[in-house]
């Protein structure tokens, strides 16, 4: 089977790729146009499409990937993977040509979801109980979409335990995928430390393909020591890109030898009250800031002022005292910098 490469910038020898990891029910494509305007995220993902039997129609891909109308790119231009989720085969590979007809650049197949209701349902990461099922749907959808469309696929390291983490692997790659991340835990591991990096390292060693490192790399310190383990030149960040929003320019800083001055606490706030001004008509008024709540969540492991705000906002749904709130926090504050970012950052060591 012969792959096709992503149409994305290549890594250098000294500055890796950042993909930007699919998180449901999360990261939308408002909070993919913040993150790629910020820079440092070379590759965004999409939340995944549900497939089980259905012909699915334009809108169902347009709805979750909007950017499809703009040729598959955030507003800054950051290329978006449209990610499929299923367990059958044939309708894996007709909707992914109806995504593609859609406006899709390059699909996404998952099987490394942990959700008990998606592995219920016959998708995520209970397929990789079956190497042969994960080659299968890969080597459908490389068929039925055409050459130029890369398929990538992202896995764990197995379901009930690692044992077949280069067996489903080798199969994605026989199937014709380009590319393969993988998430360093198997489904049982959850989201349990540690994360398993020298199984991503020795599936790079086994693959002709990229393979991109994911899992617990929510500081410059983690990164340095994942590539040290695994030796790859992409890695992936989901719940560490929403704690650190710039942590793809970090680490570019740091593989090119520059000095950075990572995001201090007011910038961010205020790069939350975009996303909420931009955001926040629609909801209905009872959910009104619950999207904000839900990134303070991610945001306390970096910064101590995110706990600050949580706790002034948890139980108001009120615009004016939102906007209060947002008002206080985007105030520059004596100390901001350096001080707080290197107290955050061995707080979410």
């Amino acid at each position: 089977m012969q792959n096709t490469q992503s149409p994305t910038p290549n890594a250098t020898p000294d500055t890796p790729m950042i993909y930007q990891a699919p998180m449901e029910g999360v990261i939308d494509h408002h909070v993919r146009a913040l993150l790629s305007r910020i820079g440092g995220v070379d590759i965004c993902v999409t939340e995944f499409v549900r497939v089980t039997h259905t012909r699915l129609p334009r809108r169902v891909f347009t709805r979750l990937c909007p950017e499809l109308e703009q040729g598959a790119h955030t507003p800054s231009g950051t290329p978006v993977k449209l990610q499929l989720l299923g367990g059958n085969p044939q309708a894996m590979a007709y909707n992914a040509a109806k995504a593609v007809d859609a406006g899709a650049i390059s699909i996404d197949l998952n099987f490394g979801c942990p959700a008990k209701s998606v592995n219920n349902s016959d998708g995520g990461a209970c397929l990789l109980q079956s190497p042969s099922r994960v080659e299968g749907i890969v080597a459908a959808v490389r068929n039925a979409v055409p050459a130029e469309i890369p398929v990538s696929a992202k896995i764990r390291l197995g379901y009930s335990d690692r044992s077949s983490y280069l067996d489903n692997a080798r199969a994605a790659e026989a199937g014709g995928a380009s590319e393969l991340a993988v998430h360093a835990r198997s489904k049982v591991d959850g989201y349990r430390p540690p994360a398993y990096w020298e199984y991503i390292g020795e599936i790079r060693e086994q693959l002709g393909i990229r393979v991109i490192a994911n899992g617990d790399l929510w500081t410059l310190d983690d990164f340095k020591r994942c590539r040290e383990v695994t030796g790859c030149d992409a890695y992936m960040f989901g719940r560490s890109l929403l704690a650190r929003p710039d942590i793809g320019l970090q680490i570019q800083a740091l593989c090119e030898g520059r000095d950075y001055q990572p995001l201090q606490w007011h910038q961010v706030a205020t790069l939350l009250y975009d996303y909420y001004s931009t955001t926040k008509d629609i909801y209905p008024a009872k959910y009104l800031g619950n999207r904000i709540k839900q990134w303070l969540a991610y945001l306390k492991l970096s910064y101590p002022e995110a706990i600050r705000f949580f706790e002034q906002i948890k139980r108001h749904r009120d615009p004016e005292l939102l906007e209060q709130a947002f008002a206080e926090h985007m105030r520059p504050a004596e100390g901001d910098g350096h001080l707080r970012h290197d107290h955050a950052e061995s707080s979410a060591a």
